[in-house]
């Protein structure tokens, strides 16, 4: 049978561990030592740590095994030891805010103001990028920034630009340091002016086309495209243009993300139309929303005349937060500046011996859920989801918060999973119906659904980022398209926490959790508050 925590009893299943055991002492020799003094002077020493004799182990503390819905997402465990304090507080659960940091200030207090900015830029290399990514001064990161790139200056000293070498064939910005470059121009406290002529204005990051933008408002976005990726057909990815810089998700507006996902829409109806030969006779200008949506309608009415269309899926992420530590490593996205990422699957991949096979979409790995669900219980999964969401009771069986719904209205519903596989995992489904069934990717979504899923995704990561989350990736979880299997549209944001980085455990698919979900819900749902 399928291995997943949804019933078709509408209760999620789950496993309880209180284990009792006995443990053989095979240890031969003892090494004891003194660790310290209590402050009366008693020793503090370790021979707790070298038993005589064998040890029984009755009942530990309560080990909740969760298996993910989705069984290629592996299984959560909640230590109720950890778990129990959280939930006599949910407030508990937030990263506090970090602290303001200026080294210039502090140098400022012993050292004579002339040799404080050497003293800054000469650094050991490790300190820099900590100082860079971690620092709250501006002057100091503008000092940073002066150190490690050549920059063109007005005839009054302000800089106006980078200077650029001809190398390679082409023009490439002398840099000294490219890591250390990056963090400065990712730090939002780095003035906008610098942020601009080093990362934002456009071209600045290469020669990527932009062949799409979005203007209402203080809102401009660019789409560039990736033609030659990573994703081996190209990708598109929608940036916040130098114009309207957006670091943090507290700047970011409804008009902001409806301007995101209308590129990544736009862009997936008028790629899908021209496959169709349905493509509007229009360059150089976008689609207004009615013009959008009569696309999308379009669309549909051809593929149920020609239901033989390719199976295309679509492909949407969001890296949100840039961090990189003093030893080297890039611990998230490549840029700050909020930006979304998105291309179309296609159906099939020739292979190396000749043949074809189907093209990997990490939704088709729910509708193999879907299905093994179906014929393994005889029953719909995400009907019975739903139902084991609306049913839901604590993981514990305590009293106290029950819902793990966080926000929801006729379309979209914002939850926490049962079985999170990261700490702060939240979920958006698409619980809306089309014509045909379930809506199961964004050509299924008409504009008041998509509308709804705007509003959601905005509200997870504003949810997490009140709770102090600066580093989020959120996936989608799409159905391929013309495909009838009952698939929900699903969205994943997954938040990296400093003390869960992820590690062994996280590899073999077993994910450890702090906090029950319930109390999680609440705690999102006082962000909302």
């Amino acid at each position: 049978m399928l291995q997943t925590s949804i019933t078709p009893e509408g209760r999620f299943r789950v496993g309880r561990h209180v284990p009792s055991y006995l443990v053989p002492n095979l240890r031969e020799h003892d090494h004891h030592c003194l660790l310290g003094m209590l402050t009366d002077q008693t020793p503090v020493s370790n021979s707790e740590n070298f038993p005589h004799n064998d040890i029984v182990v009755e009942q530990a503390r309560p080990i909740y095994e969760i298996l993910n819905p989705l069984p290629f997402r592996g299984c959560t465990y909640i230590d109720s030891g950890w778990a129990a304090s959280r939930a006599l507080d949910p407030a508990q659960i937030r990263i506090q805010a970090p602290v303001p940091v200026s080294l210039r200030t502090m140098l400022g207090g012993h050292c004579p103001a002339t040799a404080i900015r050497s003293m800054v830029t000469q650094l050991p290399l490790p300190l820099r990028y900590a100082l860079a990514a971690t620092s709250t001064d501006p002057e100091e990161l503008v000092w940073l920034a002066h150190s490690c790139c050549q920059m063109v200056f007005s005839d009054d000293g302000v800089p106006v630009g980078l200077r650029y070498v001809l190398k390679n064939g082409g023009n490439q910005a002398e840099i000294v340091d490219f890591e250390l470059f990056e963090t400065i121009a990712n730090n939002p406290y780095l003035p906008d002016a610098y942020k601009q002529l080093m990362v934002l204005r456009p071209g600045v990051q290469g020669n990527s086309e932009i062949v799409g933008d979005f203007r209402q408002g203080e809102t401009e976005i660019f789409e560039y495209l990736r033609a030659n990726s990573y994703v081996p057909w190209g990708h598109y990815a929608a940036n916040f243009a130098h114009t309207s810089i957006r670091y943090r998700i507290a700047d970011l507006s409804l008009q902001d993300m409806e301007g995101l996902r209308h590129l990544y829409y736009q862009r997936t109806f008028v790629t899908i139309a021209e496959k169709l030969g349905l493509a509007p006779s229009i360059r150089r200008c976008g689609l207004a929303p009615d013009e959008l949506e009569g696309l999308r309608l379009n669309i549909l009415a051809a593929m149920a005349e020609a239901p033989q269309v390719e199976a295309l899926a679509t492909l949407w992420g969001w890296n949100f937060g840039y961090d990189f530590s003093g030893s080297g490593y890039r611990l998230h996205a490549s840029h700050q500046m909020i930006h979304q990422q998105y291309a179309l699957v296609p159906q099939w991949v020739d292979d190396t011996a000749g043949g074809h096979s189907q093209s990997y979409s990490c939704g088709d790995l729910v509708a193999e859920v879907v299905e093994r669900y179906r014929q393994d219980y005889g029953s719909d999964f995400f009907d019975d989801y739903c139902k084991c969401l609306a049913a839901n009771t604590r993981t514990d069986g305590g009293e106290g918060e029950q819902s793990l719904v966080v926000w929801q209205d006729r379309n979209a519903l914002l939850f926490v999973p049962k079985a999170q596989v990261s700490q702060w995992e939240l979920q958006l489904m698409a619980v809306a119906d089309g014509p045909h069934g379930p809506v199961g990717n964004v050509v299924e979504a008409d504009a008041d659904v998509r509308r709804s899923l705007d509003i959601g995704i905005l509200k997870a990561q504003q949810i997490l980022a009140g709770l102090g989350a600066t580093m989020v990736s959120s996936i989608e979880y799409p159905k391929r398209l013309g495909e009838a299997n009952g698939q929900r549209l699903l969205y994943a944001f997954l938040p990296k926490l400093p003390w869960s980085m992820g590690a062994f455990s996280e590899a073999q698919g077993r994910f450890i959790l702090g906090h029950y979900p319930e109390d999680f819900a609440e705690a999102c749902r006082r962000q909302l508050r």
